[in-house]
C-alpha cells in the first residue's frame, strides 16, 4: 500500500513540476519574445529530467512493492 501511494506522489509531484516549468516559461517567452528558443529549449531539458528522476522514483517504488 505504500508503494503505491509514493509511486503516486511521485507522479502527482512531477507532473506539478512540469505544469510550473510550463507555466514560467510561456509568461517568460510572453514577457522576451526574442529569447523565445532559448527559453523553450532550457523548458524541454528541464522537463525531460523531471520525467527522469519520475521513472526512478516509480521503478524503485515497484521494486519495493514486488521484491
Amino acid at each position: 500500500m505504500g508503494a503505491g501511494f509514493a509511486a503516486a506522489l511521485a507522479v502527482f509531484a512531477a507532473s506539478w513540476g512540469i505544469a510550473k516549468i510550463g507555466t514560467t516559461a510561456l509568461e517568460s517567452i510572453a514577457r522576451q519574445p526574442e529569447a523565445g528558443n532559448d527559453i523553450r529549449s532550457s523548458m524541454i531539458v528541464s522537463a525531460a529530467l523531471i520525467e527522469g528522476v519520475t521513472f526512478f522514483a516509480i521503478v524503485v517504488c515497484l521494486l519495493v512493492l514486488f521484491v
